[in-house]
């Protein structure tokens, strides 16, 4: 199914998960074989943010030998996690682009052989716009990194998403017309505050929504058809 798993992942224990992961793949490597992860999505906005209180798991970029892959299920067995609690799936769509590593950012090392990257401000911006699901946390997650850049009186502008925007796909082709739309209007109008507490209740009317379709109708919700069959059930509710 489209939509599974449970919350675990928060700001305080992200973290402790990191520093374990680093400490059971020390366990098995040694310092032979340093490690890399570049953390993607919501565990990048954990790491970055204030706004957001869970994601469900972490994707990431992973560089490092295989011996990670058993850490990762040592530690998921460890704390109960999810099954794949580490996964770079995203990698398989289309807000993935292999220059994601040329402009990633420092953010900690754990045991001396796990460096921990992350992704900043408009280029999260820009792969959320290019993925632009409104049944997740795409919409909602722009306007949060925008209302706090603005709170910390360095706010983001148009100029720096389009910049992101080519340094990692080369142009707007391909991204949703609804996520031009989105941005632009967003930019134009401000207030993110009240604008994120909005978009946050549409997210979840529009999850709660397909999670009832599936369970009607399993297997039918798929990447490529989810937001017609999400147009499609909030046309019939108006």
């Amino acid at each position: 199914m489209l939509f599974e798993g449970t919350g675990v992942f928060t700001k305080e224990n992200l973290d402790t998960m990191l520093k374990e992961l680093a400490k059971e793949y020390k366990r098995q490597n040694g310092m032979a074989v340093p490690a890399e992860i570049i953390l993607i999505g919501g565990a990048a906005v954990l790491v970055g943010y204030g706004f957001r209180e869970m994601t469900t798991d972490v994707d990431a970029v992973i560089h490092a030998s295989s011996a990670m892959k058993e850490a990762a299920g040592r530690v998921g067995d460890k704390y109960n996690l999810p099954h794949r609690w580490l996964n770079s799936d995203f990698m398989r769509t289309d807000s993935y682009s292999p220059k994601l590593e040329q402009f990633s950012v420092y953010y900690r090392t754990f045991s001396n052989v796990l460096q921990i990257r992350t992704i900043s401000a408009e280029y999260l911006i820009a792969m959320k716009l290019r993925s632009g699901r409104k049944y997740k946390n795409d919409l909602s997650d722009i306007i949060g990194i925008l209302a706090e850049h603005e709170n910390r009186e360095n706010p983001i502008s148009k100029d720096k998403i389009d910049m992101a925007v080519c340094n990692l796909y080369g142009s707007w082709d391909g991204f949703p017309e609804d996520s031009i739309s989105f941005i632009n209007d967003a930019l134009e109008r401000g207030n993110y505050e009240a604008v994120y507490a909005a978009v946050m209740k549409e997210e979840r009317n529009s999850k709660d929504m397909l999670v009832q379709f599936e369970e009607k109708y399993p297997g039918v919700t798929t990447q490529s058809n989810v937001n017609e069959i999400l147009a499609s059930l909030k046309a019939k509710k108006h």
